[in-house]
């Protein structure tokens, strides 16, 4: 924000609630936001025919957008999906490393006061396993390059634009149902769909001891099945960035002890965030140039 006030740009940083929201955006060119702040219908039609005529979105998805209806009120949408790629794959190894090793159960219970060394030697290394990547876009191929240099095998599927030049002895694409079976591990990195990539159904074609992480967003997974695969041991382990509901979200699936969770940090690194900035001043002066 410093850098739009250093070129001359008027900034107000406000929290508006929902139904004051769209009113309030009738007096400004432009809005940046997160993913906390949704601009929907209601907020679009309020905002209709004033100043407001550019919505970016500080991050990767646009989900919290309704953004056929803003384009169709004249309202450019952008977002900044190059930014926070690599802090978001990075959380999604950290989560792996977290599953495979037992990091995060065993260091809570280290802080218990506990030494738990037998029950939590019982790890497995990630080399030599095979890790299905479900969205195969700027992140999926970020943490797909990072598995494999340590030695994975990664799967993933084709939904629209097949990537050019990223398959190879150790990468490559597959049916959903083959992704499914043969992973050890399953890494969602995909836009929200109109159902959960992880329900029940899913979980079922999946091998018995599968990980599962998502660094996507939290509509991506049933929570609730996932839950019960936990505690059935279909699924052995699960990192989690992103929830349901955010405001309040699963707490008997983040108190579990087989899941590494985190409060959706995945862009949140200082790199990430400057980058973002450097995104947001440049969508903002190149904006109708």
């Amino acid at each position: 924000m410093a850098q739009l006030r250093q070129d001359g740009y008027e900034v107000v940083e406000q929290f508006y609630e929902p139904d004051a929201l769209g009113a309030a955006l009738r007096d400004f060119d432009a809005v940046i936001i997160r993913s906390a702040t949704k601009i929907k219908e209601p907020q679009i039609d309020a905002a209709k025919d004033s100043r407001l005529k550019l919505i970016i979105r500080a991050g990767v998805g646009v989900d919290n957008i309704a953004v056929k209806y803003a384009e169709a009120a004249g309202i450019t949408v952008r977002n900044t999906p190059r930014a926070s790629s690599n802090a978001v794959a990075e959380l999604a190894m950290a989560l792996l490393f977290s599953c495979a090793r037992n990091i995060s159960i065993a260091g809570h219970t280290m802080r218990e006061g506990k030494w738990e060394k037998k029950a939590y030697s019982k790890g497995f290394e990630l080399a030599g396993k095979t890790l299905g990547v479900i969205g195969y876009g700027r992140i999926g191929q970020l943490v797909g390059a990072k598995a494999q240099a340590l030695g994975m095998r990664v799967l993933s599927v084709v939904h629209r634009n097949k990537p050019e030049g990223v398959e190879s002895e150790s990468m490559r694409f597959v049916s959903m149902d083959e992704l499914l079976a043969q992973s050890d591990v399953i890494c969602l990195c995909a836009p929200a769909g109109e159902k959960p990539l992880v329900d029940a159904q899913s979980i079922e074609k999946m091998r018995d001891g599968v990980v599962i992480i998502n660094v996507s967003r939290g509509a991506n997974v049933d929570e609730g099945a996932l839950l019960e695969a936990l505690n059935a041991g279909k699924v052995r382990a699960a990192g989690l960035d992103v929830w349901l509901s955010e405001k309040d979200p699963n707490w008997a699936l983040a108190q579990h002890p087989a899941v590494s969770c985190t409060p959706h940090i995945g862009a949140g690194t200082k790199e990430a965030q400057k980058r973002i900035g450097a995104e947001l001043v440049d969508i903002v002066e190149h904006f109708g140039t």
